[in-house]
């Protein structure tokens, strides 16, 4: 199964933007996006692409719907695939 992260986008050069994803930055290409993406607008990542912009009207309730994903235990393997996600990112970035 694949799996779309929302991440919001800090800064856009071009067709890159820096995405902050729970407090981890990463790259993220936008060719593929199909409308204008700027700072503080929210994207749903898939590997290192933004697959669309998160509208304004969904963003609460899909952040909602990742922090839930996020706390469940450690059964929950679509909820250990984001934490990984996350930590492996933090591991990259240093304290």
């Amino acid at each position: 199964m694949c799996l779309g992260v929302p991440g919001k986008v800090v800064s856009v050069d071009g067709f890159l933007a820096m995405v902050d994803f729970w407090g981890v930055q990463k790259q993220v290409c936008l060719h593929i996006v199909d409308e204008p993406v700027g700072p503080g607008d929210y994207i749903l990542n898939h590997v290192g692409y933004a697959i669309r912009k998160i509208p304004e009207s969904e963003i609460a309730a899909t952040l909602a719907m990742y922090d839930e994903l996020l706390a469940g235990g450690a059964g929950d393997l679509m909820g250990q695939d984001v934490r990984g996600e996350i930590a492996a990112g933090q591991e990259k970035v240093g304290p």
